[in-house]
């Protein structure tokens, strides 16, 4: 990251907004800079799907958010990995060019910045550097999708909920959040039926609030308490292992890996 008495540079300038690539070396930037391609991409879009080659990583920015997800042969999807403004989709854990397992879909729509996973590749093998923070970033990755399988088998849905819920604001920076029940429902694997009661009792507790297009974390403290435990292994696996930086609202606010918490 610059020190706030450094001057900026224009790479610096492009690579805002994103905290994996604020994270570069500035003696690496080059690599990446001449490549990158600013796009938008709105909710819903489709990144890539299962089966086939990623050719490009995305980085969204800011509030951009990305899920993962896995699709049933009946429709049906659950989600194993939320992104956003900390991190990359695509080519990130391969090479790329290799079909992917899961689909990338487009949940808070607005900018991004898009490389051809070639290119990135090149970059690495040219910089031990640049390859260490993202290897250290597709653990964390990884590890969000362990977690997240762990979670989805063994506790109950109101936890679920909460640690999706929670971890989606880690990403926006605001607890409240542009959450339909449908979305949710998909996200979470159940039925918009069944997921209205669970909603209903969580906010009977005092710990949401449900609009319409919106949920609102009420009591961030409580939330976290009530959440399974998923949320804060994976929070301090991103601290530990990528130096994830959070703020008191519990954003991802700076990625620094030479500055790990243990």
């Amino acid at each position: 990251m610059n020190a706030p008495d450094e001057p900026r540079t224009p790479e610096a300038t492009l690579f805002e907004g994103n905290l994996l690539l604020e994270a570069i070396a500035v003696s690496d930037r080059a690599l990446l800079a001449p490549y990158l391609e600013r796009a938008q991409r709105t909710r819903g879009a489709v990144l890539f799907r299962a089966g086939e080659d990623v050719s490009h990583v995305t980085f969204p920015l800011n509030q951009t958010t990305v899920t993962l997800v896995s699709r049933m042969r009946d429709g049906r999807m659950v989600e194993t990995a939320t992104v956003g403004h900390e991190g990359a989709v695509g080519g990130v854990v391969s090479h790329g060019y290799l079909p992917a397992f899961s689909e990338a879909v487009v949940q808070v729509s607005g900018a991004v910045l898009r490389l051809d996973a070639e290119r990135l590749t090149r970059a690495k093998m040219a910089s031990p550097t640049l390859r260490d923070l993202f290897v250290r970033y597709a653990d964390c990755l990884l590890a969000q999708v362990l977690q997240s399988v762990a979670c989805n088998a063994v506790h109950p849905i109101e936890e679920r909920c909460l640690r999706w819920l929670l971890t989606f604001m880690d990403r926006l920076g605001t607890p409240v959040l542009p959450v339909t029940q449908e979305m949710l429902a998909e996200m979470l694997g159940v039925r918009r039926t069944y997921l209205t009661g669970v909603l209903g009792s969580l906010q009977r507790r005092g710990l949401i609030a449900v609009r319409r297009g919106q949920i609102t974390i009420l009591d961030r403290a409580r939330a976290e308490h009530s959440a399974c435990e998923c949320y804060g292994k994976v929070r301090h696996h991103f601290r530990t292992v990528l130096g994830a930086v959070y703020a008191e609202n519990g954003a991802i606010v700076a990625v620094d890996p030479t500055q790990r918490h243990e």
